[in-house]
């Protein structure tokens, strides 16, 4: 049915640590409900988010955890639950009983943990060591994105999304061939062919995953708002504000650093020819947030 999913006695990844086993049960919304198995007679730490606005909650399934609380011994077991929001230090519970727990956290967390996300992320690293000239490429198209996408107050879960998204917006070029990548002369069709397919490339290595929620945002970061990007040919408002960011993003950064065909252009020269293209290439809201942050990061100077 539209809009209901069910699960029998499955898990969307598992990741297993030693005495830990934590479980991704789903995810959305900014969500995410973990199951959390701990073995006995080790311990489970609460720790304070950076994010102010983090709330976690837990429910214990089985077992019994023991921890000091404000100097007294507080003990919880079967049905017990708690949960934490600006936690002002870490708290430290000592599994009694071998525990496990159900939790919801309003700020995603399990990506930190997940293979699934780390193999992406090799596969991104891969491509990266191809060619020397887009080294940490990736790492610094999601730092402008999501300092723009901040400027531009996009709710906290759209930012997360927006990271890994950046993070992985070039995987799909692990299918291009090195030559075709550090090409220093102008590509031919059939080469530019190859290259258009990254980004659906990219997608369906995502697809597949837990994380499908960001796939769209990655097949779309070549997409431009008079319809003259690809892989679709995307218009406007066709287009997801995530992916337009990376746009902006990706092409800042391509232009400011060093190719095999040319020299860096200078980061005045790279923003002047984006606003040079906003509402032809570029979404005019994006482009204005990320000069803004240029200019609060020292990048360019602000002018009248």
């Amino acid at each position: 049915m539209k809009g209901l999913d069910i699960s029998k006695g499955s898990y969307l990844e598992q990741v297993e640590n030693g005495a830990t086993t934590l479980s991704l049960l789903g995810r959305g919304g900014g969500l995410e409900l973990m199951k959390q198995t701990i073995l006995k007679d080790k311990t489970f730490i609460l720790i304070p988010s950076e994010a102010t606005e983090a709330h976690e909650f837990y429910y214990i399934l089985e077992g019994e955890i023991q921890a000091e609380i404000d100097g007294k011994d507080i003990n919880l077991g079967k049905d017990d639950f708690f949960s934490c929001n600006e936690l002002a230090m870490p708290v430290y519970f000592i599994v009694t009983e071998t525990v496990t727990l159900l939790s919801v956290s309003t700020v995603p967390v399990f990506h930190y943990v997940s293979k699934i996300i780390a193999e992406l992320r090799k596969i991104g690293e891969k491509v990266e060591h191809k060619d020397r000239y887009t080294f940490n490429h990736s790492s610094r198209v999601a730092n402008y994105a999501v300092k723009t996408a901040a400027m531009m107050k996009l709710p906290r879960e759209r930012v997360e999304a927006l990271f890994l998204a950046s993070i992985l917006h070039d995987i799909g070029k692990i299918n291009i061939p090195e030559e075709v990548l550090k090409k220093p002369s102008k590509l031919t069709d059939e080469e530019f062919a190859l290259v258009k397919k990254h980004p659906g490339d990219g997608a369906e290595m995502i697809r597949d995953t837990p994380y499908k929620d960001i796939a769209d945002i990655v097949e779309q970061h070549h997409e431009r708002v008079n319809g003259r990007g690809y892989p679709f040919g995307l218009t406007g408002d066709q287009i997801l504000v995530e992916a337009k960011i990376i746009g902006v993003c990706d092409t800042f950064d391509a232009m400011t650093e060093d190719r095999a065909y040319r020299s860096a252009f200078t980061p005045e020269y790279a923003m002047a020819e984006i606003e040079r293209l906003i509402g032809i290439q570029y979404d005019p809201e994006v482009a204005i947030a990320f000069k803004q942050v240029l200019i609060e990061e020292g990048k360019l100077i602000d002018t009248p």
